[in-house]
């Protein structure tokens, strides 16, 4: 039987509540497969740094890097600063454990109302590949004459061969296990030197995918299609800022924020690759019970998928999704059923 050590951040907010649903499914479909997780529990988030006034202290990310993979509730609070923790753990943990490729699926699923009349869930099921660890993330840039009238900031994208290459391959890769179609999204027209090194790379390395259909898009054109006809694309691969609003747009078409799933992964596995659902803390709603546990399931099963247990990631996500057509919404104090209810009835359908 195998082992996984995984690093559980339940964080602040609904993020204990939607985790405890996922360590249920993921207890139902180890004892199915035959794998064991093991977990080590690790308190960061919005209610640590009010407390200790520490974010990731390098001891604790020494310990989570001996993990074979991050599970992540939501952090946040009201009463910390924008930026604290985003960029003190959640991109401290991308860049430190190099989780280059961020994966959001974008997937309609049955019984999920979308903001786009008419649209089926067999017009919507793509791939969304962010390249995490390079682009305006990386904090270059500042400010001159700061709170002067005559102030300057300069925010610099970096973008490396090495960079976008590896990001575009694990890119080709995917759409090579999907439809074997692959779509790189950037601004050429008026970002001529970090578009042109993306679309240049991406076209030096399709000979090695003769299979794949590539196309180029502006990100711009992309947001709009992902509206009128998101059945045209299958994978998406494009820069850190521009994948940032994409993939948002993309949750809101598949039913918003609430039933995204997510991967920050390191494909070599040499550092663990983290999994989150997108939804945030909703503070406003902790401890009532209101919280839908179906997109931290999700994310369980894309680590499940990443760490080589690809039944359980199927029967993760097929029992998750089983029970969106049962809810009477998809999250809050009207759902027909408690956070803990869902978690037991989606563990229930994953034991089989």
């Amino acid at each position: 039987m195998d082992t996984y050590r995984i690093a559980s951040i339940d964080g602040d907010g609904i993020g204990p509540e939607v985790m405890e649903q996922a360590r249920k499914a993921l207890a139902a479909a180890g004892d199915r497969f035959d794998f064991d997780l093991e977990y080590t529990h690790f308190d960061l988030g919005g209610h640590r740094y009010l407390t200790t006034g520490e974010v990731l202290p390098d001891d604790e990310l020494t310990q989570i890097r001996s993990h074979d993979a991050i599970l992540l509730g939501a952090v946040g609070t009201p009463d910390v600063p924008p930026g604290v923790l985003e960029r003190g753990l959640l991109l401290r943990i991308r860049f430190e454990f190099d989780q280059y490729v961020n994966l959001r699926p974008v997937k309609l699923y049955e019984g999920v109302p979308t903001p786009i009349a008419g649209l089926t869930p067999d017009r919507c099921d793509f791939l969304v590949i962010r390249e995490n660890t390079e682009g305006s993330y990386v904090g270059s840039g500042g400010f001159f004459r700061k709170g002067t009238p005559y102030e300057i900031a300069t925010q610099n994208s970096i973008n490396t061969r090495h960079g976008v290459e590896r990001v575009i391959l694990n890119a080709f890769e995917r759409a090579t296990k999907r439809n074997n179609k692959l779509t790189v999204a950037h601004k050429t027209n008026v970002m001529g030197f970090a578009g042109d090194l993306w679309w240049r790379t991406a076209q030096e390395l399709a000979p090695q995918f003769p299979q794949v259909e590539l196309e180029y898009v502006h990100a711009d054109a992309l947001c709009l299609h992902m509206i009128n006809t998101p059945e045209r694309y299958d994978v998406i691969v494009t820069d850190n800022l521009f994948g940032d609003i994409v993939t948002d747009l993309g949750a809101a078409i598949q039913g918003g924020l609430g039933m995204a799933a997510s991967g920050n992964i390191n494909p070599a596995h040499g550092t663990p690759s983290m999994f989150e659902p997108v939804h945030g803390s909703a503070p406003d709603i902790a401890g009532n019970g209101w919280a839908n546990p179906v997109a931290a399931v999700l994310s369980a099963a894309m680590c499940m998928d990443d760490l080589g247990e690809p039944e359980a990631a199927i029967a993760l996500e097929v029992a998750a999704t089983s029970v969106l057509p049962q809810l009477k919404s998809m999250g809050g104090p009207d759902m027909g059923m408690s956070t803990d209810q869902i978690g037991d009835l989606i563990a229930e359908r994953v034991a089989g």
